[in-house]
């Protein structure tokens, strides 16, 4: 049964998304901000024009708290939200100098600053893949002592613990996931998606299911089936992005719960883009989204954003489905203009921008195919892909093939999703300019 709009006078409910803030505490204004190392804007200022702007900076910089404070602090502009869905990242990128004391010091400071600008709203984070140190280590639970997680989970637990009930707390530290009821009909599920990293070296273990985390995701769906409940997936690492036995069976999921499951909302690429999942006998018809928001942060060459989501709202029969979607960005180029205040505005509404009906996967089905042969409107696309600031080259042919090939890919490896896709374009090239354009 395809989704439906709701009825007229339908109650809706806004989410606030924000993902991959990466808080570099070392950032300063004035600093090189073209520097030879992974991370600049960071050092001694240095006189003259040129340097690392106050409120950010384009390049490979990260952003300074006063810049996070500040999106955090205009939100009542863009109230009200019913909740607030947190999916990680919280350091900076500079992954070579991290302490597990560094890691928890931006855990307890970010999430301080969001008990103080958002009051009571509930906020149901997700476990990014930065939190750890080494980056990306994340053993799993059976793995005991100094070298597991624990030091993690167990800060995160007592940090969040005015968010999450006992119940998802408890999920929470033996392995960064959990389960909780946002309002009545509407369960969350926060997956720690680093259990499918393809740079997390644990998973040489055991990459097919660490954790048990896609059977424990299972048992939450069968429940929620039985209940009449439907379902968020939130989580950091896109599905596509995972490992290939993990991504594989949770496209699969997806596909038996299709009924259950009203959205999914993931961050990590730092850009705002989708993944299609499809029935698994013909991969034709559209059956889920995966929303992907765009990055907080400004890495590499964005300006700063974040996502509002709009959906169907708490009442008897609601789908729960995403409605409409707005993006909204801090250009840096007007902030950091002399004499100038931060102005956070509205990048784009997306059925506005896409010419949308509605915001069901029937419609990002038909906005792939509209791409390929709309060059005006695929370029718009482009453009809101990178938060208003793209690159210098522009996305031509193979470029417009691989992206397009991606929006249709939920799982990760598969050439099947993108044969009905024109020009046609060999999958091995198309994964070497996915490996590209991959920051995180």
């Amino acid at each position: 049964r395809p989704p439906v709009p709701p009825p007229p006078g339908a109650p809706t409910a806004r989410l606030l998304f924000l993902t991959d803030l990466h808080w570099d505490r070392h950032y300063v204004p004035g600093s090189e901000a073209a520097c030879p190392d992974p991370l600049c804007c960071r050092g001694t200022a240095r006189p003259g024009p040129g340097g690392a702007g106050f409120w950010g900076e384009y390049g490979k910089c990260d952003l300074p708290l006063h810049t996070i404070e500040a999106l955090l602090a205009q939100l009542p502009s863009a109230a009200p939200f019913a909740a607030v869905y947190w999916t990680g990242d919280i350091p900076a990128h500079d992954v070579w100098q991290q302490s597990r004391q560094d890691q928890l010091l931006a855990l307890r400071t970010v999430t301080k600053l969001l008990h103080r600008h958002l009051g009571a709203l509930p906020v149901y984070p997700a476990v990014g893949n930065h939190e750890a140190t080494p980056v990306n280590a994340f053993p799993p639970p059976y793995v005991q002592g100094n070298q597991s997680s624990a030091w993690l989970y167990d800060a995160m637990a007592q940090a969040w613990q005015d968010w999450l009930p006992p119940p998802a707390l408890q999920t929470l530290r033996a392995a960064g996931f959990y389960t909780v009821q946002v309002w009545p009909g509407l369960r969350l599920v926060s997956l720690n998606m680093n259990f499918c990293s393809q740079a997390n070296f644990w998973l040489l273990i055991n990459s097919t299911d660490p954790a048990g985390q896609l059977q424990w995701l299972v048992g939450v769906l069968a429940a929620a089936e039985q209940a009449g409940e439907k379902v968020h997936i939130i989580g950091h690492i896109p599905p596509a992005h995972c490992l290939h036995s993990w991504s594989w069976n949770y496209y699969r999921i997806v596909s038996r719960f299709e009924g259950t499951i009203a959205a999914q909302f993931f961050g990590h690429t730092h850009v705002d883009e989708f993944e299609m999942f499809y029935d698994e006998e013909t991969l034709t018809r559209p059956v889920s989204v995966a929303f992907v928001a765009p990055s907080v942060t400004t890495y590499i060459n964005l300006n700063p954003g974040y996502r509002v989501y709009e959906v169907d709202g708490a009442y008897p029969g609601s789908s729960h489905a995403v409605l409409d979607h707005e993006t909204f960005i801090l250009n840096l180029t007007e902030a950091n203009a002399p004499g100038a205040e931060p102005r956070w505005q509205r990048l784009y509404r997306a059925r506005e921008a896409y010419g949308l009906p509605s915001a069901f996967p029937t419609d990002w089905d038909q906005l792939i195919r509209r791409f390929q042969d709309d060059e005006r409107l695929f370029q718009r696309f482009w453009f809101l892909f990178h938060k208003g600031h793209p690159p210098r080259e522009p996305c031509l042919a193979a470029c417009k093939a691989a992206l397009l090939c991606a929006l249709r890919t939920g799982r990760s490896a598969d050439p099947g999703l993108c044969q009905s896709l024109r020009p046609a374009l060999p999958f091995p090239r198309i994964q070497a300019l996915w490996r590209q354009r991959r920051l995180c």
